[in-house]
């Protein structure tokens, strides 16, 4: 009785611990509530936004009031024929005053750059934002996967241990009843202590893994869902390296941030070869006047509208070098862009690559995986029957665990490649996780 309720426990601690288990859609969610790179650029983005709105600002009515409300003292002096002084007593005078002005500019031509300038500000924050978004989530997958190749190679490592346990119990076994010699068994005593050191390294690189990831998505990891047995990854669309290499010379975010970056360097030339240009402002005054003293007081209105230039003549060759300056900016962001077209165009050739080489590897290694569990098998047989010796085992129980190992990184290194190559293109999504969700065992 006591051993079927046992059972019974384990299996739904066992299927408990798989409910929690977080995918990589889920971890992401997390990683865009608590990224800190991530809420950093959302911050960024929100700041380039006010661009615009202070562009638009020196284009429109610059409306001003002032004031004033003075006191003092008055004084009137005159002289009569004999030419003496006659000073009357002093008044006391009160004088108060409004003005509201208004100027609404008519042609300002630096003003007019700067507020092209402010829109392609805007559209350069709006492209390094999905920048980082496609970082995030390379990002994040690539934490996610790490941390399953570093649980893969510590299951490997710990299974291995297991075997090369029982192949030195047995050597230990057959040495004490005289049919191997001491050799097999120090072969595998150094075998063991071998596996044992690469344990504690796969644990510390687990624990490095992990706290990677704790550091996207602002808490300690669940227990993450781990990929399906025997998956099949999908080989690119298109299949040719061209299209995607023109998607990435066009639209990847870091070569649209450099083409904004030019025109503006452009606006910028404009922006400072204004300082050789008129003025022309309209200007709208009102005010009121009133002076008060010995009992007396009076008062004007001040109203005028009109127009006010203003025409630059000489200002030390501080335009002129200004204008130079902007020119070579200009000529930098041309080759700044270049730089980024081809940088974007090698990352694109580059996941291609990778991807399409990753995939033959994946095959390659599923080949030898089922090569390396016959090697495995017989030599297990012939050991058991005389023909093999104890190394002979080791080393076949040591290559069917590489070859596992190199064939789940494989897998990751793919499908990450993948993701980079939709990144390198410009066209990487969230929705781009799903397919790669689907892959894990959830």
């Amino acid at each position: 009785m006591r051993k079927p309720l046992i059972a019974v426990l384990m299996t739904s601690a066992f299927f408990s611990l798989n409910t929690q288990a977080a995918d990589l859609i889920q971890v992401y969610q997390q990683a865009l509530a608590n990224d800190a790179q991530y809420a950093s650029a959302r911050a960024a983005l929100s700041a380039g936004m006010e661009r615009v709105p202070q562009g638009l600002a020196g284009l429109l009515p610059q409306i001003s009031a002032s004031g004033s409300n003075t006191r003092g003292n008055q004084e009137q002096i005159a002289q009569n024929n004999g030419g003496n002084k006659i000073t009357s007593p002093s008044v006391n005078v009160r004088t108060n005053s409004y003005n509201l002005t208004l100027a609404q500019p008519l042609f300002r031509w630096d003003r007019w750059e700067t507020y092209q300038q402010s829109k392609l500000a805007q559209a350069i924050a709006e492209a390094q934002f999905a920048q980082v978004q496609q970082d995030l989530i390379t990002r994040v997958a690539q934490a996610y996967f790490d941390v399953l190749s570093a649980q893969d190679n510590l299951g490997a490592t710990q299974a291995q241990k297991v075997a090369t346990t029982e192949q030195l119990a047995s050597a230990k076994r057959n040495f004490e009843v005289g049919t191997q010699t001491i050799t097999d068994t120090h072969e595998a005593q150094a075998a063991y202590d071998l596996v044992v050191a690469q344990e504690f390294a796969a644990i510390n690189d687990l624990a490095n893994k992990r706290s990677a990831l704790q550091t996207i998505i602002g808490e300690a990891p669940a227990s993450l869902a781990p990929m399906r047995t025997g998956v099949v990854i999908s080989a690119p669309e298109p299949a040719v390296v061209e299209p995607w290499v023109s998607s990435a010379e066009e639209q990847n975010y870091g070569v649209v941030t450099a083409q904004f970056n030019v025109e503006s360097a452009k606006r910028d030339i404009g922006r400072n070869r204004a300082g050789h240009y008129p003025t022309l402002d309209l200007i709208a005054n009102t005010g009121h006047t009133y002076t008060s003293g010995g009992g007396n007081g009076a008062g004007n209105n001040n109203n005028a509208i009109g127009v006010q230039w203003s025409i630059p003549i000489f200002s030390g060759f501080a335009v002129t070098s200004k204008v130079r300056e902007s020119i070579a900016l200009e000529n930098k962001a041309r080759n700044d862009l270049e730089t980024a077209r081809r940088t974007a165009s090698q990352g694109a050739r580059q996941a291609f690559l990778g991807v399409n080489s990753g995939l033959a590897q994946v095959k390659a290694l599923e080949a030898a995986e089922v090569s390396s569990k016959s090697a495995l098998e017989s030599n297990q047989l012939g050991y058991q029957v005389g023909v093999r010796i104890n190394i002979d085992v080791l080393n076949a129980q040591k290559q069917l665990f590489t070859t596992q190992k190199d064939l789940s990184k494989a897998r990751y290194d793919t499908i990450m490649n993948g993701l980079r190559l939709k990144a390198a293109a410009g066209t990487l999504k969230e929705t781009d996780l799903v397919p790669v969700n689907a892959l894990l065992d959830k």
